[in-house]
């Protein structure tokens, strides 16, 4: 039992009429809505006459939160994506290049300048990849960047800009225990497909494929499978809360816990992959050794940079001692009042903040707690 990375639609036509007998006016206006929608449309499944007055019937007797929930999925279904990839082999001896399908899943519209983002792990080795939006148009995207520790990539898709409406992006800091969550996917390679659940808990963790930890993950019981990674888990606005990863399953099906990718994170890793193809990192200038190789708590310096921040301060890594023995280097203990403990720690620490801010960094060295401020620069020259 673990946590499993989850790596033609049909649109029903409904004609709706004599729906003054409503129960309310926003139920009036949603149903009208759906009407407007139909008739501009004039597409659909052929419905016959009797058919016809039973499915009138059963859409004015539907409720307020049911027509909210179509209303919801008919406003973010255009911004999600169906993602596949493939690999390119070459016979060794005819030279014939052959293309064979790799795997798939879902991704969202970021901008109008035709950004998607999706998980690492649905784009992970595929030597082509193509992205179908909601009208079941196809298009050749190119890999702009990508986050491992975050498990988070960014594609761009030369589509035209009438057919790339960016999702709504809401804030995740705020969440609470129990509110009711929407995601659309691509489960088993049914494209759009649209569950709902709530959110079960927050704060959750979970590995990322370089093994580092994905924290403050958002837990749902809304209906995750293989193929919905990527795709966007929404609030009952309609705005992207989350970007489902994983699912916690003994079988790697649904079973009932997903995980996601907090907006907030997503929104800090994004406009970094877009404009520089990686994550700009505040850097301390400092070589850390793996904690199993000490049994100190903090995170210990193993080798400093030259001309780096910490180098600046004059923090120190391991070093030789005249007698031959090796000297610890300085422990990090905590950053601005932030206790280290490890170096995942120190590295989830340093997330809070930009290039250029000063911190005061709490260290031990042979036995003596010390302090100094320094100020972070960047990862990117």
């Amino acid at each position: 039992m673990g946590i499993a990375l989850l790596s033609v639609g049909v649109f029903l036509g409904f004609k709706i009429d004599n729906y003054d007998t409503l129960a309310s006016e926003e139920h009036k206006s949603i149903v009208g809505e759906i009407k407007d929608k139909q008739a501009s449309k004039n597409k659909g499944i052929a419905i016959s006459s009797q058919t016809t007055t039973s499915n009138n019937s059963d859409i004015t007797q539907m409720t307020d939160d049911e027509l909210r929930t179509i209303q919801l999925f008919e406003h973010a279904a255009p911004s999600t994506v169906f993602i596949t990839t493939s690999d390119l082999r070459q016979n060794y001896y005819s030279m014939r290049v052959t293309e064979t399908p790799r795997g798939s899943g879902t991704g969202f519209i970021w901008d109008t300048e035709g950004h998607i983002v999706t998980n690492f792990h649905v784009i992970e080795g595929g030597s082509r990849i193509t992205v179908m939006l909601s009208d079941q148009t196809t298009y050749k995207a190119e890999l702009v960047g990508y986050e491992t520790s975050k498990d988070l990539a960014v594609l761009k898709i030369a589509a035209p800009i009438e057919k790339l409406i960016p999702i709504a992006v809401s804030a995740s800091s705020d969440l609470r225990v129990g509110q009711s969550v929407y995601a659309i996917g691509n489960p088993f390679g049914l494209d759009q497909t649209l569950t709902t659940g709530v959110i079960s808990a927050l704060g959750r963790e979970i590995e990322s494929r370089n093994k580092r930890p994905i924290r403050d993950v958002i837990q749902t019981d809304a209906a995750i499978n293989p193929g919905n990674s990527g795709g966007p888990l929404l609030n009952s606005s309609g705005k992207l809360i989350g970007v489902n990863t994983a699912i916690y399953s003994p079988s790697g099906a649904y079973a009932g816990i997903g995980f996601s990718i907090p907006s907030d994170v997503v929104k800090w890793i994004v406009p970094d992959l877009i404009r520089y193809g990686e994550v700009r990192r505040p850097l301390l200038g400092v070589e850390l050794i793996p904690d199993q190789q000490h049994k100190e708590a903090g995170a210990m310096i193993k080798a400093v940079t030259p001309d780096s921040p910490a180098a600046n301060v004059g923090l120190r890594g391991v070093r030789r001692m005249r007698n031959g023995n090796f000297a610890y280097g300085d422990i990090i203990k905590a950053i601005n009042e932030k206790e280290v403990k490890s170096n995942n720690d120190l590295i989830l620490c340093l997330e809070d903040y930009e290039p250029g801010q000063e911190i005061r960094v709490y260290f031990d060295r042979e036995g003596e707690r010390m302090e100094t401020n320094l100020v972070l620069t960047s990862s990117i020259r």
